[in-house]
């Protein structure tokens, strides 16, 4: 196929040697298959700022921290120079989260290096060389459910662990090869300890994972491991050897109406922007 104008300067590099097809275009990135080094891997083009539709930004940027002084003041006065170092610094979070995740043992694609907005990476297949399907693609059986589920959930500790929470996980984030389950798409990966939303942002991943895996196995929906975790996270517990078991004692005291009612407007908000991804996933935007 012609040379996509991004991909042209890596190409010009000897990074790659043959780009082969347009994989699929999202909200963040447009990813095409490409022959790097003799091998097939991807390249997921980063689209600018302005052309690229994920929301509320901000929230997923809190905590980052950037060791050069003058480029983090550079970016809060929002210049050019410091717009230029916001979208650097939104593209090497998901180069630094799949080296740090794949490091403390979560299934990830390997990452072969961040070039001016392309990030070269493995390729995820199955055994005969097809491209791996999305989970939402996928049905399996309810034993099948529960044990990809249990795999999802450790894989979401070890994040936690890791001082990482995805952000953004769903059953559109997540690829199936013959060996389970594989989580991709990490730009807007937070930092656990330092981002006032990361609870939030961990009971919505795990909401996601949960009620894709329940369509199977309907007990899944009686779980709770986000906040399992998150206690032990909070008391300094939490392990890569941790046990979850799902289950969690909540407060019974008496709730503060105002916070339900936000609690409840933030998750009809969250359900909205689930249907917007399947609606989006199916036109094949």
């Amino acid at each position: 196929m012609k040379i996509p104008k991004r991909l042209q300067p890596l190409v010009d590099d000897g990074l790659i040697d043959e780009v082969l097809y347009q994989l699929m275009s999202g909200k963040e990135a447009t990813v095409f298959v490409v022959k790097s080094q003799g091998e097939i891997r991807c390249a997921k083009v980063y689209k600018e700022a302005m052309k690229r539709s994920f929301k509320k930004a901000a929230q997923y940027q809190e905590g980052r921290k950037v060791k050069n002084s003058r480029r983090a003041r550079a970016m809060e006065k929002g210049s050019n120079f410091g717009r230029k170092q916001l979208e650097d610094a939104w593209q090497n979070a998901e180069v630094d989260a799949l080296f740090t995740l794949s490091k403390a043992g979560v299934r990830v694609p390997q990452p072969y290096g961040c070039y001016d907005g392309v990030l070269l990476m493995e390729l995820v297949t199955n055994e005969t060389g097809e491209v791996a399907p999305r989970l939402n693609d996928v049905s399996m059986s309810k034993e099948q459910a529960l044990e990809d589920h249990a795999q999802v959930m450790l894989y979401v500790m070890l994040m936690l662990c890791a001082g990482i929470v995805h952000g953004d996980l769903s059953e559109f984030n997540v690829l199936v090869d013959d060996y389970g389950p594989v989580i991709i798409d990490l730009p807007q990966a937070v930092n656990a300890a330092a981002n006032n939303n990361a609870f939030k942002m961990l009971q919505r991943d795990v909401r996601n994972m949960t009620d894709y895996y329940a369509e199977f196995a309907p007990e899944l929906n009686n779980t709770h491991y986000a906040e399992e975790m998150w206690a032990l996270f909070e008391a300094g517990e939490l392990t890569p050897d941790s046990i979850l078991t799902g289950h969690f004692e909540f407060d019974d005291s008496v709730a503060n109406v105002d916070t339900v009612l936000e609690e409840i407007k933030a998750a009809f908000a969250e359900e909205e922007e689930r249907l917007a991804r399947i609606r989006a996933a199916e036109s094949g935007e």
